[in-house]
């Protein structure tokens, strides 16, 4: 109901412009709005114009129309000149905002088992499943070792080491699941009602929250909503027992349940059946469900990352998901409305990002993927896979495409548009944006000589919230998302590779921190060819330019679209900015490089 003003710049002389307009689609019916000249700043002619906001999430999208009669339409993919899609308009959305902290975040993913182990891991007997690895063993790829190797680290270490996050600077600590289970990654739960022993237990996790809080480091955790693990309580209850309540929590498929559906057809992760209405009340809804449980004091967390978020509800012809999402996030505003709520989505995950639910996800095709195929350049080296065959094609996020593709940075700009161009703005720079994860290889295995400080640097300053893999910051380097999850190497911190890579993330983060504009600024592309890409992050305070190159950069920037670049002060890398006579602005710089400049 409430009426937002929305404003457009054109480029000054751009037209002439007989009208320009907006148009929306509410209720999946054309509304339009006049927008009304306001005049001219620093080279641009402005526009205004009202929307009515009919729907939870309302899109919208500019209309020129030209003296000479061309129109052209104006949405998250730029300009066109014939009609565009619904779902690529701009969105204004009416759920309710994420907390403030999320766009100031830089996070830091921790793999418990791999982080740091501390004197008291020592204590804690080897679980049955387990095979013993000590903290230099390399980690073993093949199965059954791949789920089962187990170097024991604990929340204990975690907590000895949370002086090292503050000296880089996150302030956003992730850790995968600490849910007891029967594998090193704990995506199998045999409870979500205690911290595995293993780990601590339930007072270590209280410990390290209020630790992190104290250095001013929130804490989320991750929660499997799609599946338990066959060693959970509720799915022994119900296996091989017809008629027992907790039977509907699963997709039982045949009379004697022992038969069911689950993950990917693994039968470790039984599937969860979310029309369950009791499964609702014992995980999701309410203060005594699981979700409340662990962000209530004593343990206060302060959100959580969803695994496989886009499967979550989804079986066939059955689609859950929005119900689920919806339920997560009315919880979780209930207990306490300044938490986060991060979905994994691992490709196109548009449609789940609408504002109704998750504040963002952890999704590869908008950054991870395109950085990847940009800057990386394979050596092809040979490897074990999963079932100990070798393989040489270069690990590519499971994708059978014949290993890392190899784009441009026009084709990088390209992908990193269309798979955000469907997602609202406000749910954007609650996007996950990693280089890589432990469900990846490490980006730094086949990245191109000099390409690191490159890729961080995208990731620190295009919109979005930044995610380092606990050890990126080392130097590590892994071919899948097993051989990623590597134990920390401490001790070598000064060690002059180290050292060099340490510092490269302390200065990245310490520029995102430093200019809030890195946050929550527009994003505006003004130059892109093959090796390199321009782009600016404005807001009303400030503005600032970003150079990213793989070869050598030699951009010529037209008079006009950089106001405030004689001016230019530099942040941060080796390039020069020169003004011409004419206004136009000439970036260079040997590449690979990265650079920023405050205009």
């Amino acid at each position: 109901g409430d009426v937002v003003t929305v404003r457009l710049r054109v480029p000054a002389g751009y037209g002439p412009l007989a009208a320009v307009r907006t148009r929306s689609n509410p209720d999946h019916e054309p509304e339009w709005t006049d927008a009304a000249p306001l005049g001219s700043a620093d080279g641009w002619e402005w526009w205004e114009a009202p929307v009515t906001v009919r729907n939870p999430r309302h899109g919208y999208r500019w209309v020129l129309v030209h003296e000479d009669g061309r129109i052209e339409w104006l949405n998250q993919t730029g300009l066109h000149a014939i009609e565009t899609l619904d779902a690529e308009d701009f969105a204004l959305v009416a759920y309710p905002a994420p907390p403030t902290w999320l766009t100031d975040s830089v996070m830091y993913q921790v793999f418990p088992d791999r982080f740091a182990r501390s004197a008291q891991a020592d204590t804690h007997p080897t679980p049955d499943w387990a095979i013993p690895a000590t903290w230099d063993d390399p980690v073993d790829p093949v199965v059954p070792a791949r789920s089962q190797q187990f170097y024991g680290g604990d929340l204990e270490g975690v907590i000895e080491k949370l002086d090292h996050l503050v000296s880089l600077g996150v302030n956003l600590l992730y850790l995968t699941p600490i849910f007891p289970a029967a594998s090193n990654h704990r995506y199998d739960a045999s409870s979500f009602d205690r911290v595995d022993p293993l780990l601590g237990g339930d007072e270590a996790y209280v410990r390290l929250i209020e630790a992190a809080h104290a250095r001013g480091i929130r804490v989320i955790g991750d929660l499997t909503s799609n599946h338990s693990g066959d060693r959970h309580e509720w799915f022994q209850a119900a296996l091989g027992h017809p008629g027992a309540p907790e039977e509907e929590f699963y997709y039982f498929t045949d009379a004697a349940n022992t038969e069911y559906a689950s993950w990917l057809g693994v039968p470790t992760l039984p599937k969860f059946n979310w029309a369950s209405q009791e499964l609702r009340d014992r995980f999701i809804e309410g203060p005594d469900s699981v979700v409340a449980k662990w962000l209530k004091p004593p343990y206060s967390a302060d959100g959580w990352r969803i695994d496989v978020a886009n499967m979550t509800g989804r079986l066939g012809s059955v689609d859950l998901n929005a119900e689920v999402r919806q339920l997560l996030r009315r919880t979780m505003i209930e207990i306490n409305p300044d938490t986060i709520l991060l979905g994994e989505s691992t490709n196109d995950a548009a449609s789940d990002l609408q504002g109704d639910g998750w504040h963002g996800a952890m999704t590869y095709p908008s950054f991870t993927r395109p950085v990847w195929g940009w800057l990386s350049e394979p050596t092809h080296a040979p490897y074990l896979t999963y079932d100990g065959r070798e393989a040489t094609e270069p690990w590519f996020f499971t994708q059978p495409i014949g290993g890392i593709p190899r784009y441009t940075a026009r084709q990088f700009v390209d992908a990193v548009v269309r798979f955000t161009a469907g997602i609202p703005w406000r749910v954007r720079l609650g996007n996950m944006q990693p280089l890589d994860t432990h469900d990846t290889g490490r980006f730094a295995t086949n990245a191109a000589p000099g390409t690191v400080p490159v890729a961080a640097g995208l990731m620190m300053t295009l919109p979005g919230l930044p995610v380092i893999f606990a050890g990126d910051e080392f130097g590590l380097v892994g071919v899948d998302g097993e051989a990623s999850r590597t134990p920390i190497p401490w001790g070598s911190e000064g060690e002059p590779a180290v050292a060099e890579r340490l510092a490269l993330y302390r200065e990245l983060v310490a520029l995102r921190h430093a200019h809030p504009v890195l946050s929550t600024g527009g994003l505006r592309w003004v130059h892109v060819d093959d090796e390199s890409v321009v782009f600016v992050r404005e807001a009303v305070d400030e503005t600032l330019l970003v150079l990213a190159a793989k070869g050598d950069a030699d951009a010529e920037i037209p008079a006009g679209a950089l106001p405030g670049a004689a001016a230019a002060e530099p942040l941060v890398g080796d390039a020069t900015l020169a003004v011409a006579g004419d206004g136009a602005v000439l970036l260079s710089a040997d590449g690979p490089a990265f650079a920023v400049w405050r205009l």
